[in-house]
């Protein structure tokens, strides 16, 4: 990688760290996923390559250190997946999905007391493996996935709802008394068992909240154009006219085809 050679590399790649790279590594990812999201093929492709640089900038800076290199990363994630889907490369039987994730779950439970055994910690408990750097939606639903695995879990989305409405009057109460740090905990209570809701009705919180944002935007970016029509910005606007006019956009997509906006 002539990006990290001394002398006649990049200033700027040249001193870089695991550390520094990390943020641009989970942005390309997230670009990768926007790009998906919009199902512009083309942009996909380019974000595909500047995922690919990032594995490949790290895997340069391990090899500097002698730890390892871009092939030793292809080999091991090759043996995983030979590993992982023995349905596949090998004589086990798996033909129904929730078979092959009972698999796959065994083998990765497996994988992890191998783990444990060999940095010598012993067995690892359920929730070990998933990393704080996560974005806390998605580190939340993994956390309760792991938790739910040994039986720590509700087994009725209407339990999760109960959950959500006792979430909402505990924050209630702690307004009402006037203790917002209170009410700031209760907020992260309330996502959390939102984000458990999420993952009763089989769908993934990170994605759900994505789709919301852009729903938000694109209708307020309807509010902002028909108030241009009218020669005017949402701060010339009240939020009585904003209201009417973000009801307008709701109304429009309702009507539109079901696959040119988000489902409510």
């Amino acid at each position: 990688m002539a990006l990290r050679t001394p002398r006649t590399g990049c200033p700027w790649d040249l001193e870089q760290t695991f550390a520094t790279i990390a943020p641009y590594t989970i942005e390309e990812a997230y670009e990768v996923a926007d790009a998906i999201a919009r199902g512009d093929l083309a942009d996909l492709r380019d974000e595909l390559g500047d995922l690919l640089l990032q594995v490949v900038f790290h895997a340069r800076m391990a090899q500097e250190q002698g730890a390892f290199t871009f092939g030793d990363v292809v080999e091991a994630i090759t043996e995983k997946m030979l590993r992982r889907h023995p349905h596949v490369f090998g004589d086990a039987d798996a033909k129904r999905p929730d078979a092959v994730r009972g698999l796959w779950e065994e083998i990765k439970a497996a994988e992890k007391a191998a783990r444990a055994a060999r940095r010598g910690a012993g067995t690892e408990g359920a929730l070990a493996g998933v990393p704080i750097a996560l974005p806390a939606l998605l580190r939340a639903q993994k956390l309760q996935s792991k938790a739910g695995q040994v039986g720590f879990d509700w087994n009725d989305p209407q339990a999760v709802l109960a959950k959500i409405r006792e979430e909402t009057e505990e924050i209630a109460s702690a307004l009402a008394s006037g203790n917002n740090n209170a009410a700031r905990a209760e907020v992260g209570d309330l996502l959390f068992a939102a984000v458990n809701l999420a993952r009763h009705l089989d769908g993934d919180a990170e994605e759900a909240l994505r789709a919301t944002n852009q729903k938000f935007e694109r209708r307020f970016r309807a509010i902002e154009a028909a108030l241009a029509r009218q020669g005017r910005t949402p701060a010339q606007a009240t939020l009585a006219e904003m209201d009417a006019l973000w009801d307008d956009a709701k109304r429009n997509e309702k009507l539109a085809p079901a696959s040119d906006t988000a489902a409510e």
